[in-house]
C-alpha cells in the first residue's frame, strides 16, 4: 500500500446535469463571483504563481518540496526524445517500458508533445492538415456559441492562462470548443468538454488541443458528451459493479442508501478528474491515462471511495445520502496526494477485460430494462497501443515538426554569391523585405518586468468575476 502523504485537495461542486443547453447556462455572470474577501486579497497582496500557473484558487500548489532532481529530470527528458524519435518502434516493440515511463510521469517540457502521440493527435492532425483553420474561419453555430462564450471564464479562473476575460487562453478555448461543435455537429458542445480542452490548452497550441480534444471524445471517452449521457450512466453502472470487487463495505453502504452512481462520477469521468484532484495528481492521471485508457479513470475511482468509505470507522458519520454525498464532494488531501494516488491505482488490479466483461454484462441489463441505447458510440480504444493498432500511422506522420528553426551559418560559396550582384524588381525587393520580417506577437507583453506585475494586479482587479474557485458550473 502506498505511504499516505498530505496535499492540496479540491472540493467538487454541486451536482447538476451535465449537458450545456441555453435553458440552463442563462444564469448570472455573476455567479461566479468568489467572497469580498477573496477578491480583496487578491487586489492587496502580492500575486504568487505556483508552477503549474496557478495564481490561487483549490488547485493551487501549497509548495511542498517534492521535485525531481535535476540531473534525473535531465535523463528521462532524454529518454522521452529518444522514444518520440522512433515512437513507432517503441510502441511496437518495447510497450510496457512506455507505459512505466507514463506511470513515472512525462517530464513537464515534453508532456504536451507526449500527450499528443500517446493519444494519436499527431497522426489525426498529419492526416488533416489544414482542417482546423478551415473549420476554425466557419462562423459556427449561434445555438452553441452562446453556451460556449457563458461558460469560458469558469474553466480554472485561477490559472494565468484563464484569468483574463477575453485573454488568449479564453479565446483559444473558444476556437477550440467551436471547432468541434463544426467537426461534430450532431453531438454539438457539451459542458464537461470545456474542463478537457482547458487543460490541454495548458500543454500545447490550440491545433494541437483541438486534436486531442477529438481523440478523446472520439477514441477515449466515446459517448460520453453525447445527448442522453448514456455512455456515463452505462459506466457508472460498471464502476458500481467493480466496486463490490474492490471494497464491499463501500459497495453495500452505497446500495444502502440508494446512492446512483450518476450522482457522484458524472465529473470525475466527463472532466478525467481535472476539476477534482490537485493539480500534480490531475498531470500524473492524465499521463497514465493516455497511455493506457479509460481504466485509469475507473482506478481512480475505486480508490477514492475505498479509502472514503471502505471502513466503519468512517461510514459512522455517514447515516444517510446527504452525509455521503458531502463527504464524496470533500476528499481527504491524503487521498489524493500524487505519491500515494498513483501508486495505489498502479496496484489496483482492474484491466480492460475487467471493465470490457462488465461493459456487456451491464449493456444487457440495460436492454432488458430500459431498451436499446438511443446514441450509438464507437467501441472505445484502452490506450494508445490501442488506437495505433487499430489506425497504424506512417513514420512521415510521426515525424517531429521543429517549431524553432535555426538558419544554418553562410558557408564561403553562399558568401561568393551574396557578391555577384543580381538585379532584382521592385515586386521582387518588397517581396524579400516582407519575408524577412520578424513575425509580430499576437500576444505582446510589456518590457518592463514592473509594468507586467503592475497590468496583472489590474487585469486581476478589472477580470474579478472570473476569479473563483467555487464557481458554479451547469454540470454536476
Amino acid at each position: 500500500m502506498a505511504k499516505l502523504q498530505s496535499g492540496n485537495g479540491v472540493q467538487s461542486r454541486d451536482s447538476r446535469s451535465p449537458r450545456g443547453t441555453p435553458e440552463n447556462l442563462a444564469e448570472q455572470e455573476s455567479s461566479s463571483l468568489g467572497s469580498d474577501s477573496e477578491l480583496n486579497g487578491f487586489a492587496n497582496t502580492e500575486i504568487q504563481t505556483d508552477r503549474y500557473g496557478f495564481i490561487g484558487g483549490a488547485q493551487q500548489s501549497a509548495g511542498e518540496n517534492d521535485d525531481i532532481p535535476p540531473d534525473v529530470l535531465r535523463q528521462r527528458e532524454a529518454k522521452w526524445l529518444d522514444m518520440l524519435n522512433s515512437w513507432d518502434k517503441w510502441m511496437a516493440k518495447k510497450h510496457k517500458k512506455v507505459k512505466l515511463r507514463c506511470q513515472k510521469g512525462i517530464p513537464p517540457s515534453l508532456r504536451g508533445r507526449a500527450w499528443l502521440y500517446l493519444s494519436g493527435a499527431k497522426v489525426k492532425k498529419e492526416q488533416n492538415l489544414g482542417k482546423f483553420q478551415e473549420l476554425d474561419s466557419q462562423p459556427g453555430d449561434p445555438k452553441w456559441l452562446d453556451v460556449i462564450e457563458k461558460d469560458l471564464h469558469r474553466q480554472f479562473p485561477f490559472h494565468e492562462m484563464f484569468v483574463a476575460r477575453g485573454g488568449h487562453g479564453q479565446q483559444d478555448l473558444f476556437r477550440v470548443l467551436k471547432a468541434y461543435t463544426l467537426h461534430r455537429p450532431e453531438e454539438g458542445y457539451c459542458q464537461a468538454q470545456a474542463p478537457i480542452a482547458a487543460v490541454l490548452l495548458m500543454h500545447m497550441p490550440a491545433e494541437d488541443a483541438f486534436w486531442g480534444l477529438v481523440q478523446i471524445c472520439e477514441k477515449y471517452l466515446p459517448g460520453y458528451y453525447s445527448a442522453g449521457l448514456e455512455a456515463i450512466q452505462l459506466d457508472g453502472e460498471i464502476l458500481f459493479a467493480l466496486l463490490k470487487r474492490v471494497s464491499t463495505v463501500a459497495h453495500r453502504h452505497l446500495k444502502k442508501h440508494k446512492i446512483d452512481p450518476i450522482l457522484y462520477m458524472t465529473e470525475w469521468f466527463m472532466c478525467a478528474f481535472s476539476r477534482t484532484l490537485p493539480w500534480a495528481s490531475v498531470l500524473r492521471v492524465w499521463d497514465m491515462f493516455f497511455c493506457e485508457g479509460v481504466k485509469i479513470i475507473f482506478r481512480v475511482g475505486l480508490v477514492l471511495l475505498k479509502f472514503m468509505l471502505g471502513s466503519q470507522e468512517k461510514l459512522k458519520a455517514c447515516q444517510g445520502q446527504y452525509e455521503t454525498m458531502e463527504l464524496l464532494r470533500s476528499i481527504e488531501p491524503r487521498y489524493m496526494h500524487d505519491v500515494f494516488l498513483v501508486q495505489e491505482v498502479i496496484e489496483l488490479p482492474v484491466s480492460e477485460r475487467d471493465i470490457e466483461k462488465e461493459h456487456l454484462s451491464q449493456l444487457r441489463r440495460w436492454k432488458e430494462t430500459r431498451g436499446e441505447l438511443h446514441s450509438k458510440s464507437p467501441p472505445r480504444m484502452h490506450g494508445a497501443k490501442a488506437i495505433m493498432a487499430a489506425e497504424p500511422p506512417s513514420r512521415q506522420e510521426l515525424k517531429q515538426n521543429p517549431t524553432i528553426i535555426v538558419e544554418a551559418p553562410q558557408t564561403p560559396d553562399s558568401q561568393a554569391d551574396k557578391g555577384k550582384k543580381v538585379k532584382k524588381s521592385k515586386t521582387e525587393k518588397n517581396k524579400d523585405t516582407i519575408n524577412t520580417s520578424p513575425p509580430l506577437n499576437p500576444y505582446p507583453l510589456p518590457r518592463d518586468p514592473a509594468l507586467q506585475s503592475d497590468n496583472l494586479s489590474q487585469l486581476l482587479q478589472s477580470s474579478s468575476q472570473s476569479l473563483s474557485s467555487l464557481e458554479h458550473d451547469t454540470y454536476l
